[in-house]
Formats: C-alpha cells, structure tokens, sequence
C-alpha cells in the first residue's frame, strides 16, 4: 500500500511545476526566478538521472522520469523569457 501511495506521489509532485510555469507565461516574465538556480537544479536532475533510470525501485524511477520531464519545462520557459526580455524594463 506505501509503494502505491509513493508512487501516485511520485507522479503528482512534479505536476507542481505547472503552476511556475503558467505564472511565468501569465507575467511574461521570469525575473524572479533565478536562472542559476533553475539551471543547477536541471544540472542535479541531469546527474541524477543514468543512476535513477537503471534502478529497481519503481518510484524513485517514475519520479525522475516526471520530475526531468517537467523541470525541463520550467527550464525552457525561464529561459525564454530571458531571452525574449532583453533589454525591456
């Protein structure tokens, strides 16, 4: 029964990165949030992810999967919107 609720888990937590992600497209601005974080933390993830991906535990594997999908959104949507500010206000 653990196993299956930190599964559901697993694949829930990362849906949290929607929210950023909209608030970011909403503002048409992603100054407040720090692009060294939001890249050291894909970097982690990125990291992680060869180890995460050959293991045998089904939810530590799901939620990298999820959370490296997702995360790489908030990532390209930061970005963008660096990029696509520059030099506004």
């Amino acid at each position: 029964m653990t196993e299956k609720i930190a599964f559901i888990a697993a694949i829930v937590l990362p849906f949290w990165n929607i929210p950023l992600i909209i608030r970011i497209v909403k503002r048409k601005s992603s100054k407040d949030i720090s692009l060294y974080w939001a890249l050291g933390v894909w970097t982690c993830f990125l990291l992680m992810a060869p180890e995460a991906f050959r293991s045998d535990d089904v939810v530590w594997r799901t939620f990298n999967i999820v959370n490296l999908v997702f995360f790489t959104g908030v990532v390209v949507t930061v970005i963008a919107y660096r990029v696509g500010n520059r030099g506004k206000g």
